[in-house]
């Protein structure tokens, strides 16, 4: 859990925006919900060789950038590439692995996010994220691997075999609900569906995790378009398309990695993104990923086994009216057997007890996430 700068400053990223950005994890209370790593994405470094810091935007320099975020009770996380050249056309690591990592470890750096743009020289990407994944190995610093390969060639098989402890199993997302056919990037209904064929779910577990990309949570609306309507499906989220973007992250297990700037994060949001209860699904300790119960035209039934035996359940709205949603717990696969069930609303707080009915009336592209208890 933590927060990336790409999406909130792209290219124009400076260290005065890593300062106030580590500030406003510790003031908003994110870094207590467990965001912990600050990842400063591309463009960060000189546009020459050796690797170092540019001096225009990062005066002080990576290490006195890291002692900052660490002074916070942060971790600190840089970005590189498995090619010649990042995606901003920067210098990268193909080759340099092994001075590259011992610089990452020298400067303080806690995560590597490790892109796939540049010459890859013909070599295969396996072998390209093992170098990397061999040269944090060897130094002196517990480093995150974050694979970052688009999933062109199923990092899922063997992104643990390279080092890596997550790997990106989609495409870069955008904020919007559902993107055209033309555009660059997948919305956030477009890499639900994407998880859903891909069937990587068994690949997952602790210590290596599939990566659907970054939060969009605090991305939209736009100026002058409600917060509590459905969208145009290109547009950016309303209050329902947020709810459903983060409860789908927390059932699939997936790093949550928030994407937006912090210094103006509204309460809408930061309650979305501290929601405890949906935390605890994403980080509970078996692992799992959810998998889908039913998918049936506009309504679909998602479930994921918790380590304690409960179950957590979303009952997502993927239309465009509200609709009441039902299932039996006979028909989700992850529940445990019992004579009656204690349910929890984990965006309301409400509970309920039944013996096996579950129901709930979802606004349009709304997800409810229950979690169920087995009782009795």
């Amino acid at each position: 859990m933590g927060w990336n700068s790409w999406n909130a400053y792209s290219c124009a990223v400076t260290e005065a925006d890593i300062r106030a950005t580590a500030d406003a994890m510790v003031e908003s209370g994110l870094r207590d919900a467990g965001y912990e790593y600050l990842v400063v994405d591309d463009c960060w470094m000189a546009d020459d060789r050796p690797l170092r810091a540019d001096p225009t935007d990062f005066p002080s320099g990576v290490a006195a950038l890291a002692e900052y975020v660490h002074d916070r009770g942060l971790r600190f996380g840089l970005y590189s590439s498995a090619g010649t050249h990042t995606c901003q056309r920067y210098p990268a690591s193909l080759g340099h692995e092994q001075s590259h990592a011992e610089q990452f470890a020298e400067w303080g750096v806690d995560y590597l996010k490790y892109d796939n743009c540049g010459d890859h020289r013909g070599r295969d990407p396996l072998d390209r994220y093992a170098s990397m994944g061999r040269a944090l190995e060897a130094v002196d610093r517990e480093i995150v691997y974050s694979i970052c390969e688009w999933g062109q060639n199923d990092p899922w098989r063997w992104g643990r075999n390279a080092g890596g402890e997550l790997w990106r199993v989609t495409d870069d997302i955008v904020a919007k609900w559902q993107a055209a056919d033309d555009e660059f990037g997948l919305g956030i209904v477009d890499v639900i569906d994407r998880v859903a064929e891909l069937e990587v779910a068994g690949y997952q577990g602790p210590y290596g995790w599939n990566d659907p990309d970054m939060l969009q949570v605090g991305n939209g609306p736009e100026s002058g378009q409600s917060r509590h309507e459905p969208t145009d499906v290109r547009r950016p989220l309303s209050d329902a398309e947020t709810r459903s973007h983060f409860a789908f992250w927390c059932l699939l297990g997936a790093p949550l990695m928030v994407g937006t700037d912090l210094t103006t994060l509204d309460d809408a949001d930061r309650e979305i993104l501290t929601n405890e209860q949906l935390l605890a699904i994403d980080q509970d300790p078996l692992g799992l990923q959810a998998t889908a119960d039913r998918r049936d035209g506009g309504v679909e039934i998602w479930s994921k086994r918790l380590a304690d035996g409960d179950t957590a359940v979303g009952l997502f709205n993927r239309g465009s009216d509200r609709v009441g949603i039902d299932t039996h717990v006979a028909e989700i696969d992850a529940l445990v057997g019992a004579a009656s069930y204690r349910v929890r609303n984990c965006w309301t707080g409400a509970t309920f007890e039944t013996e096996g009915d579950l129901w709930d009336s979802v606004e349009p592209r709304d997800t409810t996430v229950y979690r169920v208890s087995p009782h009795g």
